[in-house]
This record gives C-alpha cells, sequence and structure tokens, in this order.
C-alpha cells in the first residue's frame, strides 16, 4: 500500500512558511507527498527559491496550473523530474504533463506511481481538452498508480473529470479554487475524488490575498493590485491510500497557525 499526501496550492510566502513548519512533523507517515506549487512565488507561479523551500520542506513532486509561467525561472527548473507541468499544452511545450516515480511502500518493495497535473478549460484560458489528454496518456504502459491533479475552476468540470476517470485512475483532486470542498469520497472502481483540496497560504485572506485589493475591485469596478496577506496560513491536503492501483482510503487533512 501507497499513503500519498496531497498538499493544495501553496500560495506566497506564509504558504511556504507553514508547509515548511508542519510538513517535516508529518513527512514520516506518507510514502509520497505531491505539493501544488502553482502560486507559491508571490502569489503568481513558481520560481527557483519557491521550488527550492518546497523540495526541501519535504515534497517528493511538484505540480503546477495556469500561472505556470509567470516566472522566466521556471524555464531552467523544467528538466527536473520532480516538476510538472500541466499536460494539455501544446506539443513542443517545454517540462512534462507527467511523472513517473519508484515509491517504497508499505512493503519495501518500489510501487510504480505516475503523477499528472492537467488544466481545466472553463473559465480558464484556451489550452487543450483535457479530458482527450488524459485518454492519450492512459494509453501508455506501465503507469502504474495514476494520481492526478486537476487545475481548474468550474466545479462541474472537475466532478466531470472524476467521473470520466473512474475506475481509471488512482485519484482525482482539484485545485485552483483555494477553497476546500465536503465532497471527500471514493468514486466507483476506486478512484479517491475531492474537487478541491484547499490552500495553504493566509487564512484571513481573499484565497489568499489581503481583502483591500479584492474588495476595491468589487466594489469600485477598478483595477486593484492584489497583495499577499500576512498573519498566520493553514495547510490543506488529501491523504490518499493506494492499493493495487486502486484508492481505498480517502480523508481532508487541515492545519491552521495559531491565530
Amino acid at each position: 500500500m501507497l499513503r500519498v499526501l496531497f498538499v493544495g496550492d501553496v500560495y506566497g510566502k506564509p504558504g511556504r512558511r507553514v508547509l515548511a513548519s508542519h510538513l517535516p512533523t508529518i513527512k514520516s507517515r506518507f510514502h509520497f507527498v505531491i505539493v501544488n506549487g502553482e502560486n507559491a512565488a508571490g502569489g503568481f507561479g513558481l520560481n527557483r527559491e519557491s521550488f527550492s523551500e518546497i523540495m526541501r520542506a519535504g515534497a517528493d513532486c511538484i505540480t503546477l496550473g495556469n500561472h505556470a509561467w509567470h516566472h522566466r525561472e521556471v524555464f531552467g527548473l523544467l528538466d527536473d523530474p520532480r516538476l510538472v507541468r500541466p499536460l494539455n499544452m501544446p506539443i513542443g511545450t517545454p517540462g512534462s504533463g507527467y511523472q513517473s516515480f519508484d515509491v517504497k511502500g508499505d512493503g519495501g518493495l518500489p510501487e510504480r506511481l505516475t503523477v499528472v497535473n492537467a488544466l481545466g478549460r472553463v473559465f480558464m484560458d484556451a489550452t487543450h481538452n483535457p479530458f482527450l489528454a488524459m485518454d492519450e496518456l492512459l494509453g501508455r504502459p506501465d503507469l502504474g498508480a495514476v494520481f492526478v491533479d486537476f487545475h481548474a475552476e468550474a466545479t462541474s468540470e472537475k466532478a466531470a473529470m472524476g467521473q470520466y476517470l473512474a475506475g481509471r485512475v488512482a485519484a482525482v483532486v482539484g485545485t485552483h479554487t483555494h477553497v476546500a470542498t465536503a465532497d471527500t469520497r471514493i468514486l466507483s472502481g476506486g478512484t479517491a475524488f475531492q474537487t478541491d483540496a484547499g490552500f495553504t497560504g493566509p487564512y484571513d485572506s481573499v484565497i489568499g490575498a489581503d481583502s483591500a485589493g479584492p474588495i476595491t475591485r468589487f466594489t469600485t469596478e477598478m483595477h486593484s493590485r492584489f497583495t499577499v496577506k500576512d498573519g498566520p496560513a493553514e495547510l490543506n491536503a488529501v491523504l490518499v491510500h493506494i492499493e493495487n492501483g486502486r484508492a481505498i482510503f480517502v480523508e481532508r487533512y487541515h492545519f491552521l497557525e495559531s491565530l
């Protein structure tokens, strides 16, 4: 059996801080840790410093999302097999949309785990069809257990992807909206699912940002700069137990720094 922890979008310095302080205290409970680093550098994208901090905290793999290209430094990181950019990108896009790892499970023998990052298209910038991209990928041999980070806005699209892949992958967990959902369950065929893992970042915020910026934009309909909120941070994650390529247990995990 493999015990996999998936940590939702790390947002800015507060997210990196709570990850660095808390993940090492629980790391030994899991065989493999996946962290979405989509917003780790100042709330947008991933740079070399934030990549290194997430890896030092105990991540085994980092996934991205729609802000993948925000920092040019990311192009120098994409050859690292521990970094996974969105799968449904045009041919020739640097990096890989999936990576396979040989992970030692409970028995001490290596088991194959493939981590996939896919982008949704509803209310998002246009990209290739993620459903068809998953079909193409799942035709490959030797993927082992497949864990999908579906970075998408619409809950309907995430739910559809979960049902579409039910029985074909070990887990489909959504990211991007930064709000953890209460629909954690195992779908038919042994596929763990949660619409959104929630995020790892400032607790008293508007999905990570200081509330002044978003409120100004909503009340005046004028552009307002968003800044990362200071203060206590939370860590949201999903724990999945995988056996013979299918999920047998799934549970939401949450940690909050002292207020």
